[in-house]
């Protein structure tokens, strides 16, 4: 469920007409539901009802604006960081940092430090080696740092490939075939407390059963460790849980997942941590966007919209899908295909599509755009940088400017040597 809805045949976002935010602040503008994002992190705590010790730490890859984790971290979420910037983000937005987890293949030793002198709760280790680095920060601060080492299950999640994470050729984890002689060799590293396992497969899954194949397979390692003098109080299952882009997408639900969770797990005697990402912020935010043109084509007409694949990088990247509506529908529909302005022939958000008729000057929306949509925005073509827009019930602000392209070219310099040289006579 979410918070926009048609009303007086207007598109609102929450109590705020869709129109009020365009001419405010321009398109195109990603506009986020603060009551969308409050119901999905409550739904998603509630899904975990059958689940013992927890802990919730938000991906914030997914969405890391800062006054988005501000509603979170007054949900009580924590954070899942994957660099130094967002360590950063979590902290300013309020998120303790003990309740902060540190993942990622590719932690710097200078993030590293920073994140213990910030005292964070928990770093997932990608390699041997990384612990043994951490181990000697943590030695060198008179510390000892909780970590916990990821395992590569080699299970398919059955997603997009670029989104999975979990099988044998993945980047991710350390192979579970090595993972118990691994752990015994950092259990003994100085500086490092290691605390347990931790587990993530890949994104917008839409099966539980791999997941839970992954889970066992975790448990039976969880098993083996013990079994070998290990204590193990923690293992993160990582986050995944997918969203519903199309009306006729199945995916489980929090407690679906809840449950599942509950019956794989119920005899590990850990906490369990979690890192929803997509599944709180998906259906949160909307991209709106204004008709430039109404193109004929060779079979369908191209929408031109001013919104391009810079601001919304997933259907360019991974042939996602975004359902595209009118803001003011008229009830007539129209096949078009719908592209932005950047140049490049992947700038096509959709071909072939059926629609709500547009033209020229109308506004529209792509749905579903709350997670990894601004987060991955760039100024391909030199064009501004996409602003963000929070409502919460009557009320909405600019969370997040729109960087214009004069702004972005005067941070640029021309060396001396390659300046015009002023001619005499």
């Amino acid at each position: 469920m979410d918070h926009f809805h048609y009303r007086d045949g207007v598109l609102h976002c929450e109590d705020v007409a869709l129109p009020a935010i365009a001419e405010a602040v321009g398109t195109p503008v990603y506009v986020y539901s603060a009551a969308t994002f409050r119901r999905h992190a409550q739904v998603f705590r509630d899904g975990l009802s059958g689940v013992g010790a927890k802990h919730l730490a938000y991906a914030i890859k997914a969405n890391p604006n800062l006054a988005v984790l501000r509603v979170l971290a007054d949900e009580g979420y924590g954070a899942d960081v994957v660099s130094g910037g967002e360590m950063a983000r979590a902290l300013a937005a309020g998120m303790r940092p003990e309740d902060i987890v540190f993942s990622g293949v590719g932690k710097t030793r200078g993030e590293l430090g920073c994140a213990l002198d910030a005292g964070l709760g928990q770093f997932n280790l990608e390699l041997e080696e990384e612990g043994v680095v951490l181990g000697s920060l943590a030695a060198d601060r008179g510390m000892r740092a909780p970590a916990t080492l990821r395992v590569n299950p080699d299970v398919d999640a059955g997603t997009h490939a670029k989104i999975s994470t979990g099988k044998r050729e993945n980047k991710f984890g350390v192979p579970i075939d090595q993972a118990a002689t691994m752990f015994g060799r950092l259990a003994g590293v100085g500086g490092l407390d290691l605390r347990g396992v931790a587990i993530h497969i890949g994104s917008q899954l839409a099966d539980l059963a791999p997941l839970a194949a992954a889970y066992r397979r975790i448990g039976a390692l969880v098993a083996e460790l013990r079994t070998a003098g290990h204590a193990i109080t923690r293992v993160d299952l990582g986050g995944g849980l997918g969203v519903p882009y199309r009306s006729s997408d199945v995916i489980p639900s929090p407690a679906d997942y809840g449950a599942m969770v509950a019956e794989v797990t119920r005899d590990w005697d850990v906490e369990l941590m979690f890192e929803p990402g997509r599944v709180i912020a998906g259906n949160a935010g909307v991209l709106l966007t204004e008709v430039v043109w109404v193109k004929p084509g060779v079979t369908d007409p191209y929408v031109i919209v001013d919104a391009a694949m810079n601001d919304l990088a997933r259907p360019a990247l991974y042939d996602a899908y975004h359902d595209f509506v009118a803001v003011k529908p008229s009830g007539e529909r129209m096949v078009a295909n719908i592209a932005g302005p950047v140049c490049e022939s992947g700038d096509t958000f959709a071909m072939g599509r059926d629609i709500d008729r547009v033209v020229s000057g109308d506004l529209a929306v792509f749905r579903t755009a709350g997670a990894y949509g601004a987060t991955m925005a760039s100024t391909y073509n030199s064009r501004a940088l996409v602003p963000e827009v929070l409502v919460d019930g009557d009320r909405f602000a600019v969370v997040a400017d729109r960087i214009e392209p004069e702004t972005i070219l005067a941070a640029e310099r021309v060396p001396e040597w390659l300046m015009p040289k002023n001619l005499e006579g």
